[in-house]
């Protein structure tokens, strides 16, 4: 499976952003969807993740409510809406596949792709 993030940018606070990450390679919907993220100097953070139909989904406390994790399996895509942004969202997003899920775990997750970045001003 190959997966490319895009979206990520630079905003105000308060503002909203919509990332994407496509997949190819393998069928879509054998799995698993998550979106991590990375701050300099830190380790990968969970962020959200959704099941295989998109009938599931959780988040990290950070940002519920104010991310939305959603995927289209027809098109292989993968979204998350991110309101509300705060400095602290800033980062590098990354979105990865698994075969299980309730996985949290960046390292366990089965395919992994390059990050967008999004930076957050105050």
């Amino acid at each position: 499976v190959q997966l490319q993030a895009s979206g990520g940018g630079f905003v105000q606070a308060g503002a909203s952003l919509r990332l994407s990450c496509a997949s190819s390679g393998r069928t879509f919907s054998n799995y698993v969807m998550g979106w991590f993220r990375q701050a300099p100097g830190k380790e990968h953070e969970f962020v959200a993740a959704i099941s295989w139909t998109g009938d599931g989904t959780y988040y990290a406390d950070s940002v519920k409510g104010r991310f939305t994790i959603s995927r289209d399996n027809a098109k292989s895509m993968v979204y998350l809406q991110m309101n509300s942004l705060t400095p602290d969202d800033t980062a590098a997003y990354y979105c990865a596949a698994s075969e299980r899920y309730g996985n949290r775990d960046y390292g366990k997750y089965d395919y992994r792709g390059p990050g967008t970045q999004v930076t957050v001003s105050s």
